[in-house]
């Protein structure tokens, strides 16, 4: 009995840990697609405003 109580609250942390985790995976993500999406932004204004 004890041992099912262990596994309990074993799986109990593991979902507590891996909540913020992934939220912070997420938020990484998508601060990377907003930086890339102004660098290709200043890229393709850069290559357009260098045209004769």
């Amino acid at each position: 009995m004890a041992r099912i109580l262990l596994i309990i609250a074993a799986i109990i942390v593991a979902l507590l840990l891996v909540g913020p985790l992934v939220g912070f995976v997420f938020t990484l993500l998508k601060w990377v697609l907003i930086i890339g999406a102004v660098v290709l932004g200043v890229t393709f204004v850069a290559k357009w405003a260098k045209r004769p």
